[in-house]
């Protein structure tokens, strides 16, 4: 799953607009920022598995920020940055909260069983992964169901389309270049490429944002 997570951020963002994009962003992917992290310091660990059907990832370490309880805790945390560090009012924080989490449910969909149910328990994933197409349909269905309800909040802040056009466009560019087999390298090199691609989409979020919106 990776566009359909920065759906999850829209869809948040839509429901509370005066929490700023690039949070929601943040938020849709804080899950695989910790997971990203957490590799790279070799706490958590994958396999790139070029055999495997549809994602190369085999995801068989990576209990802190992919089980249930951490991605609760995740979830927890992320809702309390953004209301006691990011000054958010509470409604928003619980929204960024539930936006985190939704990445372990979006998680569950995609995933082949790797995803802790409880530390020592049992791992699920219902493996869309392995069905390549009705994947991606799934993915970008996502984006497609969320974008005109965003686009339609931006809308009624009086901001301009083609600012929203241009950030979906380049999420349909990652989601291509991600499905057209970019999982390749080691597992630390692809940790950091991720990071990257996180923080440049957070940025492109900050970006969109900025300044007031124009009033009518």
């Amino acid at each position: 799953m990776f566009v359909g997570h920065f759906a999850a951020g829209l869809a948040g963002k839509a429901i509370e607009p005066r929490a700023p994009l690039w949070s929601m962003i943040a938020a849709s992917q804080f899950l695989d920022w910790g997971w990203s992290g957490l590799v790279l310091a070799g706490v958590e660990h994958f396999r790139i598995d070029p055999h495997l059907p549809g994602s190369a990832l085999a995801l068989y370490d990576m209990p802190w920020t992919h089980s249930l309880p951490g991605a609760l805790a995740l979830s927890a945390l992320g809702g309390a940055i953004a209301r006691f560090v990011l000054g958010l009012r509470p409604r928003a924080a619980v929204v960024i909260g539930a936006v985190v989490v939704s990445h372990w449910a979006l998680d569950l969909l995609v995933h082949r069983p790797d995803l802790l149910l409880w530390p020592g328990g049992p791992k699920v994933g219902l493996s869309l992964w392995n069905q390549p197409v009705p994947e991606e349909i799934v993915e970008i269905g996502l984006l497609a169901v969320v974008a005109p309800f965003w686009a339609f909040s931006r809308a009624a802040e009086g901001r301009r389309a083609w600012p929203a056009a241009l950030f979906l466009a380049g999420l349909l560019g990652l989601q291509f270049v991600a499905a057209s087999g970019a999982e390749t390298g080691t597992p630390q090199s692809l940790a950091a490429t991720s990071l990257a691609i996180y923080l440049l989409v957070t940025l492109a979020a900050w970006w969109l944002d900025r300044g007031p919106a124009r009033t009518a």
